[in-house]
């Protein structure tokens, strides 16, 4: 799995992609779809129409990254499901349990919201 020594945020584009973009169109999708900065060190989910393919964009530093994955059987839980609007948000293990092929991802938040410390 994509290991980091910090914390990550995992932004998944609420609708279906096309598989045959790379880095420059996934990247544009980043900008215009999500309205994140494709620079952040954050991850980019992408799943496919028919949610057998999923890539995942990622700045490590020095360059992008394009993680791919297909599912010979079964498919990728649809993030688009849970319609929260053009952007969704999961954290670094939900990512793995959705690449991993887990059907509740997307459906339902299965990480608690993150800790705020509240101002005195």
């Amino acid at each position: 799995m994509i290991g980091s020594t910090r914390q990550v945020s995992v932004h998944a584009l609420a609708a279906p992609a096309d598989m045959r973009k790379s880095f420059d169109a996934l990247s544009l999708l980043v900008a215009e779809g999500l309205g994140r900065d494709v620079l952040s060190g954050d991850l980019f989910l992408f799943v496919s129409k028919n949610r057998r393919r999923a890539k995942v964009l990622y700045w490590d530093g020095t360059g992008l990254c394009v993680f791919a994955k297909r599912l010979e059987k079964g498919r990728f839980a649809a993030p688009w499901e849970r319609g929260e609007g053009h952007a969704l948000q999961f954290t670094v293990s939900e990512l793995a349990l959705l690449l991993e092929g887990s059907e509740l991802v997307g459906r339902v938040p299965l990480s608690p919201a993150p800790f705020v410390m509240a101002p005195r």
